[in-house]
């Protein structure tokens, strides 16, 4: 298959690329390095250095002619859309419509990763595709609207495209200063034997998902022909007990400090994945435990 990976050089984007690659696809990248890394992209793809805000990404798509588009650029920060909600929607909105008209334009399809606890809102239990949406932040919004504009695609030209909510991932080449992953700053923290922050009580919940379970996922999404699915682990962790387990995959002991919480955040957040496991044949393989030994291992290299 020849796959385009929007946002290839950055966190989760450059997983989906090696993975696409050790099936032995052809693999383009379109990725503006704002945030992304040259380092990230594996030898075997092809990295274009186009903004997915850009006219020119129809063009670069009617010559590569991708089969799938998997849509990973966006502006991912929670704090940065509340602070800057204009430039959010920008990417996330604006952005998603020019490459959904890409995608037709080379007659593919679109995985497109959308956000689930930024979407759903405080969640009292494991939140399932079906329920209502109650953003918290501009993020959550315009991951929102990216979805509705991949709906009217699909209803207006026929596309078979996918959104995935994706819980909050974590895992290698995570950046700790650049999408703000909990799990990314506790490790960096530790290792450097530096005081990590709890924004809030600590006794908000959350639901980490390992970036390859995540991969997993977006590839299987890739061949269901269409559909809106969680990728979660549908288990709640708290960030007090996320540092806990931080700290036991350092082998150290720490205690974090504590700060007001944060515009934006939500309380509570975990997603039902059962609907995956049913069309995609997809759960997640590590435990928290599992993938934060993986991580620590990448963060002390």
């Amino acid at each position: 298959m020849r796959a385009l990976v929007t946002g290839g050089a950055g966190f989760i984007g450059s997983h989906v690329v090696d993975a696409l690659l050790a099936r032995r696809d052809e693999v383009h990248v379109v990725d503006n390095l704002a945030t992304g890394s040259r380092e990230n992209v594996a030898a075997g793809a092809q990295l274009h250095e186009v903004d997915i805000r850009d006219d020119a990404l129809v063009a670069l798509a009617e010559r590569l002619r991708p089969e799938q588009v998997f849509h990973l650029a966006a502006q991912a920060d929670v704090s940065t859309s509340v602070a800057r909600p204009d430039f959010d929607a920008d990417v996330n909105v604006v952005g998603t419509v020019r490459v959904l008209e890409a995608a037709r334009a080379a007659g593919a399809s679109v995985v497109f990763t959308s956000t689930g606890g930024a979407l759903y809102g405080e969640c009292e239990r494991p939140a399932t595709e079906d329920d209502p949406k109650h953003p918290l932040s501009p993020y959550g919004t315009s991951k929102l609207a990216g979805e509705e504009y991949l709906q009217t695609w699909n209803r207006l030209h026929g596309m078979a495209n996918v959104v995935c909510r994706l819980a909050n991932v974590y895992g290698p080449r995570q950046s700790a200063s650049l999408e703000g992953g909990v799990v990314s700053i506790f490790l960096d923290r530790l290792r450097d034997a530096e005081t990590a922050t709890i924004f809030g009580d600590g006794l908000q919940t959350r639901d980490f998902v390992y970036v390859g379970d995540v991969v997993s996922a977006l590839l299987a999404a890739a061949g269901s022909g269409g559909g809106v699915f969680n990728v979660g682990t549908g288990v709640q962790t708290s960030v007090a007990e996320l540092f806990r387990l931080c700290a036991e995959a350092a082998g150290v002991e720490a205690e974090p400090a504590l700060a007001p919480a944060r515009a934006g955040d939500i309380r509570d957040s975990v997603l039902d994945p059962s609907r995956a496991e049913r069309e995609l044949g997809w759960r997640p393989a590590r435990t928290l435990a599992q993938g934060l030994a993986e991580t620590w291992a990448w963060v002390t290299r």
